[in-house]
């Protein structure tokens, strides 16, 4: 196995070391203005923000992985979510509530909001059901019955990067390139052919590790284990929930009178192990 060239993205250094630094925040600009693309203009500048946030009461604060402005006031949270969570989606419009409030100005004021946007790259999909495979969810809120969207100030986008499958060869748009840098960033050895504008040889020259310092070769290396160890937890409960649903199954059909050989065919599991179900559970 080659040793990794480059940093995996959904590491909270990698993560940050790319989108979240001063000196890197073209970067962000210019991911931001192609997810973007369809309903904004170009977004010139960008202010980052505090990222930590205390509620008006009770103790639940956010924390976000970037937040920042543009030229113009909208505010934008950008989140990588490394594993399927329960209320995901409750924790996003929670988070979105932090950039609205601190609109509020003393006084008289009209209500006028900038645009909220919060981003979600996520390195696992909503539901595995979805045969469709979206890779951009983009989500306001709507009048059910007119079906259009109510309010065009509040928008949740998710990218569900592992249904994003171009190779370097079907790359045709600016976007499917940063889609393809984020997604395999880690296990590219060079900079593809394809991959040549200014925007992405900055990227791949901050994201080579062999060029860090000790200190942050050694922050890395931590927050690769995390990310690694967060894997492989997920991974491992998801194998043996898989395993005790296809116990399950074996179960019934043998109760059934069904033949071993479709009962294999049906849950993954070898005659050895069918003949154990029969001999422990029946």
């Amino acid at each position: 196995m080659k040793k990794e060239r480059y940093i995996n993205p959904f590491t909270d250094f990698g993560f940050k070391k790319l989108f979240g630094e001063e000196a890197n925040k073209d970067l962000l600009a210019d991911f931001l203005n192609e997810l973007l693309r369809k309903e904004k203009g170009n977004i010139k500048t960008i202010t980052y923000l505090k990222n930590e946030h205390l509620p008006y009461f009770g103790e639940r604060k956010a924390i976000f992985d970037i937040y920042c402005e543009n030229e113009a006031g909208e505010k934008f949270i950008v989140e990588i979510q490394k594993v399927k969570q329960n209320f995901f989606k409750d924790r996003t419009v929670y988070y979105s509530t932090f950039p609205i409030q601190e609109q509020a100005v003393q006084g008289d004021w009209n209500f006028r909001l900038q645009s909220v946007y919060t981003v979600g790259i996520l390195d696992f999909v909503f539901d595995d059901r979805d045969k469709a495979r979206t890779v951009v969810s983009e989500v306001k809120l709507m009048d059910t019955e007119k079906k259009t969207v109510f309010y065009d100030k509040l928008t949740f986008i998710y990218l569900q990067m592992p249904n994003f499958g171009k190779t370097e060869d079907e790359l045709e748009t600016h976007f499917d390139k940063w889609l393809f840098v984020i997604k395999n960033l880690h296990r590219l050895q060079d900079r593809p052919a394809k991959l040549q504008e200014r925007v992405f040889e900055k990227l791949f020259g901050l994201a080579e590790i062999e060029k860090f310092g000790y200190e942050e070769r050694m922050a890395y290396e931590d927050s690769l284990k995390v990310y690694r160890d967060l894997k492989n937890s997920l991974d491992t409960a998801r194998e043996e929930g898989e395993k005790m649903k296809a116990l399950q199954i074996a179960t019934e059909m043998l109760r059934e009178g069904e033949p071993l050989a479709k009962i294999s065919k049906y849950t993954g599991l070898s005659s050895e192990e069918i003949e154990k179900i029969r001999a422990e559970r029946l």
